[in-house]
């Protein structure tokens, strides 16, 4: 991947769905945003015609190969980059996105044993100045978005879920600046912990 040789900063909020991500992607925005910086939330997929696209493959409502989908995120992505994200850096924000590159790697890889080939099909793409992969086990994000969901989608099943994390775990092995962060404990807390490394960084 890509490093960011832009003026702002890329944030990633990665997890299991129902881990909180979108959550903490806003409560860190508020934050920053209190203390003067700009900042600028998104999230992947977007809500673009090929994030549509991805939506109806994730809930069901048409199917393709494991392939086809992970292409359709890197071209989702690819837009995003250029439309959003690259021009929000230039501008010296710190843009947090609500999952991003690696989620495409770690719920990818379920279905393809092949990890070089997702990512080389993310290479190109800007690596986060930092990611937070929010830790909270399969069965409580299950729980919290039966509570919030009609219906559960193409991942969200334990053992699915069980694979996907082992993926994160040695993500956060693989590449610089990756986080993980207890995600069980209260939002504040949480919030507490991704915002003084930011901090930390912007002292440097």
């Amino acid at each position: 991947m890509l490093p960011n040789k832009n003026k702002g900063l890329l944030i990633a909020f990665e997890g299991l769905d129902g881990a909180g991500c979108s959550t903490q992607t806003l409560l860190l925005s508020a934050l920053l945003e209190k203390q003067g910086l700009k900042t600028q939330t998104t999230k992947e997929p977007t809500n673009n015609l090929i994030g549509g696209l991805i939506r109806g493959q994730l809930t069901g409502e048409w199917k393709a190969s494991p392939e086809c989908l992970q292409l359709l995120f890197a071209a989702d992505r690819a837009h995003h980059q250029k439309r959003e994200i690259i021009p929000q850096l230039k501008k010296g924000y710190i843009v947090i996105c609500d999952r991003y590159v690696f989620s495409s790697i770690a719920f990818g890889s379920l279905n393809i044993q092949d990890r070089e080939w997702l990512e080389d099909l993310n290479k190109k793409f800007i690596l986060p100045d930092f990611t937070f992969i929010l830790k909270v086990p399969p069965k409580i994000c299950l729980a919290r978005l039966e509570k919030v969901r009609y219906s559960l989608e193409l991942y969200e099943e334990v053992e699915k879920m069980e694979k996907i994390w082992k993926v994160y775990e040695q993500i956060a092995k693989d590449f610089p600046n990756v986080y993980i962060i207890d995600g069980e404990r209260k939002e504040e807390k949480i919030l507490s912990e991704t915002a003084k490394i930011v901090k930390k960084a912007l002292k440097a």
